[in-house]
């Protein structure tokens, strides 16, 4: 009699669990390696159950708008707009954050920094939004007290928000309380806001504690006109944590000073490996199946 086997060999895994291992993977191997284990694994990394929270951050710092958005509109239709979790950095046409938005009936967490996003954009897009709630709009220079004002309205789950600045890039601006009372006047679930850097007087911030009483994080370093009694904090908000306006970390230094052009996945891309029409078929590859064997597999799929 034979041995019973402890482990089910992966081809033969539910696509919704076999979506969260690969969901585990970096981009790269997602788009390149993943499709070439199994017939199984090609189907699930084109389908949704891999794309359920699509990060490609870190990928889009040091590429062409265009590339960006074709990789953007890419992930997002193999996710079959099933996707909670958007991050990507510096997107700027128009055209996109509206494929966004009108893909976004299951999207919770928006993270946009660096992003050519415009109060005029919002205003187009912010009622598909509604499901939203963490957005990151940091270092977006386009964006101001309407905009916000706008998300908050639409957004009214909205618990998170990150509105972190370049203390580089707010040399020349003038105050933005404006933007404080967009978001105590139309953000009261907040539980946690990040506006490092904004250039916010104690005035700005006593009006955001008293529009978001929820309040249980607020980071507001380098906001240094900001000068907040500690006493009445304790006392009235205990389980308020501040952090700031004094700096204890290199958040100071210039975040981009660290990043180099990479071109290590050029290689990759350049090849068509993301592409979604380019047709792998017949292509031969080696994989585990289970036994310790190795075969020959021919199949077909995109990619």
């Amino acid at each position: 009699m034979g041995e019973i086997c402890e482990f089910r060999p992966w081809d033969e895994l539910i696509p919704e669990l076999l979506g969260q291992i690969i969901g585990r993977l970096s981009l790269q191997e997602k788009l390149t390696i993943a499709p070439l284990v199994c017939k199984e694994w090609a189907k699930t990394v084109v389908g949704p159950y891999s794309w359920w929270e699509i990060d490609i951050s870190d990928w889009s710092l040091w590429r062409k708008p265009e590339k960006m958005d074709r990789m953007v509109r890419m992930l997002i239709d193999r996710s079959w707009g099933s996707f909670n979790r958007l991050a990507v950095s510096g997107l700027a046409s128009e055209e996109i954050f509206a494929y966004i938005a009108n893909h976004a009936g299951s999207l919770q967490t928006l993270e946009l920094p660096r992003c050519e996003i415009s109060d005029s954009i919002v205003e187009q897009v912010a009622s598909r939004l509604s499901t939203v709630t963490f957005l990151d709009v940091s270092y977006c220079q386009k964006l101001g007290a309407p905009g916000l004002a706008i998300i908050g309205k639409n957004c009214k789950s909205l618990v998170g928000l990150k509105r972190a600045m370049h203390p580089l890039e707010v040399v020349e601006k003038f105050c933005q309380d404006d933007e404080a009372g967009a978001i105590a006047t139309t953000m009261p679930k907040l539980r946690h806001l990040e506006v490092a850097y904004s250039l916010l007087t104690t005035g700005g911030v006593i009006e955001i504690l008293s529009g978001c009483k929820d309040l249980e994080f607020l980071d507001l370093r380098g906001c240094w006109d900001v000068q907040l009694n500690q006493k009445y904090l304790k006392e009235k908000r205990p389980d308020l944590k501040v952090l700031g306006p004094e700096i204890n970390d290199s958040y100071a230094r210039d975040l981009w000073d660290d990043c180099s052009d990479d071109d290590s996945m050029d290689s990759w891309e350049d090849a068509g490996y993301w592409d979604d029409e380019q047709d792998l078929e017949g292509l031969e590859v080696r994989f585990y199946n289970g036994d310790s064997n190795y075969a020959i597999a021919d199949f077909g799929w995109t990619v």
